[in-house]
């Protein structure tokens, strides 16, 4: 009996203590969630623009975590090693400025950032010895997804794509969708084949992208190809936001060991 406590202890004690960034939000409940319950975590602390209490419950529990909207109070008051973050661009990057200087790793899904962003991520965590893990999207049928179009691309000249989502979503093009576009111009080398007629949406190298934005969907992705006499289609549907937590946990517990800015959840699974 005292040996199993000790080892309990020493596993709660070698646990990666991680924060949540936009606790509040739809996908962000999901991580407060399974971060509370993988014996390899600990949620230490959480913050929200929305926070109005100075704690917040963990699910299923009777615990729960400093919350505030102040980061650097709550990086203070808990001295994570990983931050999640998943909010608006606007927001994530002062976040990640303030990690960084803290010498703290960063899991992000915030999609909008510019490419000046980017470069300034991969900078801030160089300088300061830390890894940033970003993925427009942490669906692992998604990654998949995106890895298949990848190795089509090469065989056909035309495609587009046609991503559907919630009314709520705030951007369009999907982050997931102009992700999917560019991989599959590196992967073949060059721009797709346009097609003659009209121009039906935002093009990227030659790829027509759809946005649809309707209640009563989640986050929907077909990538269709074209060539003579043949169609070839590779969709990912998610049922809920809890599709993105394995994902998300899968980040958290490698970006410790990296350093600089690992875009895209394909490099960890080792699907490059």
């Amino acid at each position: 009996m005292i040996a199993d406590r000790r080892r309990e202890d020493k596993s709660k004690m070698s646990a990666i203590k991680v924060i949540v960034h936009g606790a509040l939000g739809k996908v962000g409940k999901e991580v407060v969630r399974a971060v509370s319950i993988d014996p390899a975590t600990k949620l230490v602390g959480a913050v929200d623009i929305k926070a109005t209490a100075k704690t917040l419950n963990i699910p299923d529990t009777s615990e729960s975590v400093p919350f505030s909207t102040n980061l650097e109070e709550i990086i203070e008051a808990t001295g994570p090693d990983v931050m999640v973050d998943f909010t608006l661009a606007k927001a994530a990057m002062p976040a990640i400025r303030i990690a960084a200087k803290k010498k703290i790793g960063t899991v992000t899904g915030t999609t909008g950032f510019t490419p000046e962003d980017l470069a300034e991520i991969d900078k801030l965590a160089k300088e300061n010895g830390i890894g940033v893990i970003w993925a427009s999207n942490f669906a692992l049928g998604a990654i998949v997804m995106m890895h298949l179009a990848k190795i089509a691309a090469k065989y056909f000249d035309y495609a587009e794509i046609i991503e559907l989502h919630h009314n709520q979503k705030m951007d369009a093009p999907s982050g997931t969708s102009l992700t999917t576009a560019k991989g599959m111009a590196q992967s073949r080398g060059k721009p797709f084949e346009i097609p003659p007629g009209p121009n039906r949406g935002q093009m990227i190298e030659g790829i027509t992208l759809h946005s649809v934005r309707l209640p009563g969907m989640m986050a929907h992705q077909e990538v269709l190809f074209g060539t003579a006499g043949q169609t070839l289609s590779i969709r990912h549907d998610t049922i809920n936001r809890e599709c993105y937590t394995p994902g998300v946990m899968l980040a958290v517990k490698e970006v410790c060991k990296l350093k600089g800015l690992t875009q895209g959840l394909d490099k960890i699974l080792g699907l490059q």
